[in-house]
Parts: structure tokens; C-alpha cells; sequence
């Protein structure tokens, strides 16, 4: 966890400003949701490995007695948690409040998440996610939604480029079944797939044979991984689809997917879907149930954010099934990349005063500066001005004057 210094969260602010702007833009309405869950949603087995990282809360008035006879049982110790995603809260936020929403709700939520880490760079415990999210809306229409107004916030950061890899859950469980592999070993399979770009085929074979799934099941895959492909380009759609899949496709999931990158491509208002299938993406969290998808740059090798259709989770909650669809922008890694300088038009000017300058004269200039619509800082003069000036600069200032007893008009320069 992090202290944020001024200059780094005006321009953390200033990126949100911008996410935030595209993404009501695009019809998406901001909510709020508390830091702290109820222990039995964040622990109910949808969460993945993101459950063991959960912070929790000791339930108040427990004695020492108490914690000894509940050791080892954690639901007995506690009975909240601090968030360690926004899409758990949203479905239980959608669940107490559907009264009050539209039948297909479009939610922005931008806020802290908590996870117990390993502290290594790029890896916080706490850290800000911005999530857009449609409910109530089981066609591909939501993905489409989801992914353009993504692609644009990407855009209007300076970020132009960017594309989304595609899957769904539903062709992974195909073509898992179609190679042999059991359901009951199919999470441990999943697991071992998502390491294909990191130990390539050789090395999931192995350790699929490690595992001790069937060899005949293990050895299909294989033979899969390593076909002869040619290096034509397909853009995406059908054919890219098919030849990344086994035979015999089914052609529900082929068209569905095929139907977002037609949607993503119109509201694009491009002729190149800005889209990449990929057989063997496979996102960890165990609540996805269809369409997955991750944000990628050619300008770094990791997502910038990714997400999926969750259609099973509200209907935990609220005891009957609600379509659900979500994308969250990985926003620490964004901040990285962007660099914004200091918002377009502002005025931000520092007043560097002597000591003997009386206090209602510097909060006359001051005033007067303000009500112009500037950002105005009060500095008393140093022997290191050239410093006082660098420091203001760095955080964010963009003009300077120099204030005497007795000045009637300032003279303003720029900062740099």
C-alpha cells in the first residue's frame, strides 16, 4: 500500500477524469459501493485465487476464549472483508437494488480493492480498479457496449492502438471435451493452459501428463498444439475463429462471437475489428460463464485489462438468474503509461512573496487570481529560488510572479 504525493495524484485524478468522461459518455452511470463485504460473498467460491488473498475482519466483542475454539475456521472469526474485486460487490449492490435501476443497467464503479499480496513491483495490496458492467443484457450487443467504450477511453488517453483478445469459456468447455478431458479435471486443465505463453506446448503437455490426466486426451491436445498452420493473416471473424478451434466447431459460440466483432467493428466506425481470437485465453476468476476477453497494447507485453460474461453470479443472491457482463481497466498499469501533463487551459500560478509582504496584500493577488479561474499557491521566498520554481513546476504550475510590498500589479511568467 502507498502514499500518493501531489504530483502523482493530480495526475492519477486527471486520468480518471478522462475514463470517467468516455464512459458516461457511452451511457454507463457511476455507483458507489462500500470497502466491506460480508465474509460469505467474498468466500462463496467465485473469486478464484483472489479468495485466499482477502483481507478479513474479526468479528467485534470475540474474546480469547472465543478465538481459540473458532481456530481454524475463519467464517467463525470473521464475518467481513475489504473487497478484492468490484464485480462481487456489484452483483450484491445489483441484487439489494433492482427496484430502483433500469431493466438493462449500464454501472460504472471506479474504486480501491484490497489483496494480500506478495509485495514485488507492479503488485500493490491495495490498488484502484474502474469496472463498466451491463445487466440484464444477454445478447452481444453488451460485449460490444463494453468493448468500445473501453477501446475509446483507451484512445482518449493517447493510447490509440489497443486491441481486445477474445474467448469464451463456452468453446474452451468444447474443446476440452472434444479432446477427452474429463469435467472433473477440467479446472487444473485450465490452469495449465493459461501457462501456454510462458512454457509453450512442450511444457503443457507435461505438465498435463503430470497432473495424470488420460494420456489419449493429453496426447490429442498436443497433436493440436503442434499442427502444421500456414502464416496467412485473417482478420478477425469466422475463418480466424475456425482455424483456431478443432473441427466441427459449434456454430452458437462461432456466431456469437463473430456478431460482437461485426458490433465492435460499427461502433468503431472502422472496416479492422480491433479484436483477436485466442482459443486458449482463459482469465482465473471461476465466475465467468460465456464471453472472456483481455486489453492489449503493442507497446507492452501484459493486459491493461480484461473481463467477461459472469450470468451465473446475481442469481446467487438474488435467487434468480440475470445476465451480467463486465470489463475493468487495469488502472495502475494505465497510469504508467500515460503521460498526460496538466490539464489542457489551467491556469496554475505560484506567488513567490517576501517575508515583510503584509498578509492582506498577498491574499488580495491571490483573490484576484482566483476568481480569474487560476490555481493559485503562496510560496515565501528561499535563497534557492531556482529550486522553489523547479518543485512547482513538478507539481504542476504553470506560471509564476513575484510579489514586493506594495506591488499594485503582478507580473506573470511562464514556468519552464
Amino acid at each position: 500500500m502507498r502514499d500518493i504525493l501531489p504530483a502523482d495524484k493530480a495526475r492519477r485524478e486527471r486520468v480518471l477524469a478522462v475514463i470517467r468522461d468516455r464512459y458516461r459518455s457511452h451511457g454507463f452511470d457511476e455507483i458507489e459501493t462500500p470497502a466491506l463485504e460480508e465474509y460469505s460473498r467474498l468466500h462463496a467460491g467465485i473469486g478464484g485465487d483472489n479468495e485466499k488473498l482477502a483481507y478479513n475482519v474479526l468479528r467485534r466483542g470475540l474474546d480469547a476464549d472465543a478465538i481459540r475454539d473458532a481456530a481454524g475456521d475463519q467464517s467463525a472469526l470473521a464475518d467481513l472483508g475489504l473487497r478484492y474485486d468490484l464485480t462481487v460487490p456489484l452483483a450484491r449492490f445489483y441484487a439489494s437494488n433492482r427496484g430502483q435501476l433500469p431493466g438493462v443497467f449500464r454501472a460504472i464503479q471506479i474504486g480501491p480493492v484490497w489483496r494480500a499480496e506478495r509485495p514485488q513491483k507492479g503488485r500493490y495490496r491495495q490498488f484502484v480498479q474502474c469496472d463498466i458492467d451491463i445487466i440484464g443484457d444477454d445478447s452481444s450487443r453488451a460485449e460490444a457496449e463494453l468493448m468500445v467504450a473501453s477501446l475509446d477511453a483507451v484512445d482518449a488517453l493517447g493510447l490509440e492502438g489497443a486491441t481486445v483478445r477474445i474467448n469464451d469459456r463456452r468453446a474452451l468447455d468444447w474443446m476440452l471435451d472434444s479432446f477427452g478431458f474429463t469435467g472433473e479435471e477440467r479446472p487444473g486443465v485450465l490452469i495449465t493452459i493459461d501457462k501456454l505463453d510462458k512454457i509453450g506446448p512442450d511444457g503443457v503437455a507435461a505438465e498435463l501428463r503430470e497432473r495424470g490426466s488420460a494420456a489419449a486426451a493429453v496426447d490429442a491436445f498436443e497433436a493440436f498444439l503442434l499442427r502444421p498452420q500456414t502464416m496467412e493473416y485473417n482478420p478477425f471473424g469466422e475463418r480466424q475463429i475456425r482455424k483456431a478451434l478443432p473441427e466441427n466447431a459449434p456454430d452458437e459460440i462461432v456466431g456469437h462471437l463473430v456478431g460482437i466483432g461485426e458490433a465492435v467493428a460499427a461502433g468503431r466506425g472502422a472496416t479492422d475489428i480491433p479484436l483477436i481470437f485466442d482459443p486458449f485465453l482463459v482469465r482465473g476468476m471461476g465466475y465467468y460463464t460465456g464471453t472472456i476477453f483481455e486489453l492489449a497494447h503493442p507497446s507492452v507485453s501484459y493486459s491493461l485489462g480484461g473481463g467477461g460474461r459472469y450470468d451465473g453470479m446475481i442469481g446467487r443472491f438474488l435467487g434468480q438468474q440475470v445476465p451480467a457482463v463486465g470489463f475493468s481497466l487495469g488502472f495502475e498499469r494505465l497510469v504508467d503509461l500515460v503521460t498526460a501533463g496538466a490539464d489542457a487551459g489551467e491556469r496554475a500560478v505560484v506567488l513567490i512573496h517576501d517575508a515583510d509582504v503584509p498578509v492582506a496584500e498577498l491574499v488580495t493577488h491571490k483573490a484576484a487570481l482566483v476568481a480569474s479561474g487560476a490555481r493559485v499557491r503562496l510560496e515565501r521566498r528561499t535563497k534557492n529560488v531556482k529550486a522553489l520554481l523547479e518543485r512547482s513546476a513538478a507539481d504542476g504550475y504553470t506560471e509564476f510572479a513575484t510579489v514586493s510590498t506594495g506591488t499594485a500589479e503582478l507580473e506573470l511568467k511562464p514556468l519552464a
